[in-house]
């Protein structure tokens, strides 16, 4: 079994890890790894940083990826009215509120359902990328651009709730039916895998990667 001592000689004199500290994932209670396994506040375990952080992060976002394309290229919904049946995408739901005159809600699915997940996953992409392989990262915009991830975090169903507004703004006629399509259930998917990367990033990556790095090209110049 390790040490508390080889188990934090690898972060920064200094810090909570190479004292042997931590904060629990759940509630944030600072305490020793070495006596508790478990939060004594909350139940949580306890670790220097979450488990399999990157492989899972890594494994949410590329299936996140992966599902963003069908995610717009599939019909969301399918409208039925007197018999004529017609399938719309979240672009073509957005054109379609354009070419009506409804600029202001356009704009506004069009960011909510299309620029927003985009963005989070390309910033989750960067954030990633940066921590494993990018020596000239800077750590302080690295913790900025994964605060702006968290923040947008706050509201991800809120694309959800544009995408089932956006079905009911297209066409609405009393005489019609509209149901769900394949491409509602991707976009959904890829909200809620972006929300589970973002969750399993552990952002004290950054600083541990920068130290690893100092380390590196210490040890190169001696």
């Amino acid at each position: 079994m390790t040490t508390a001592d080889e188990r934090t000689s690898a972060f920064s004199p200094g810090s909570a890890a190479s004292a042997g500290l931590t904060g629990c994932h759940a509630c944030g209670l600072v305490l020793p790894v070495a006596e508790h396994s478990h939060c004594p506040r909350c139940g949580s375990s306890v670790h220097l940083r979450k488990p399999a952080s990157l492989a899972r992060c890594w494994a949410f976002l590329l299936a996140a990826l992966v599902l963003y394309i069908p995610a717009n290229i599939l019909p969301i919904m399918e409208t039925t009215s007197f018999g004529d049946t017609q399938s719309n995408t979240i672009m073509s739901g957005i054109i379609v509120l354009w070419n009506n005159g409804s600029w202001g809600i356009a704009l506004i699915v069009f960011v909510a359902s299309m620029v927003v997940p985009l963005g989070k996953l390309l910033a989750l992409l960067v954030l990633l990328i940066s921590v494993q392989r990018s020596p000239l990262a800077n750590a302080k915009q690295l913790a900025r651009l994964y605060r702006l991830v968290e923040l947008v975090g706050k509201w991800s169903m809120l694309d959800v709730y544009v995408v089932a507004l956006l079905a009911t703004l297209v066409r609405f006629d009393i005489f019609m039916s509209v149901h769900v399509d394949s491409g509602a259930l991707a976009f959904g998917a890829v909200v809620v895998l972006t929300m589970l990367s973002a969750q399993a990033f552990d952002p004290r990556l950054i600083w541990d990667s920068l130290q690893i790095r100092s380390q590196v090209r210490q040890s190169g110049d001696a």
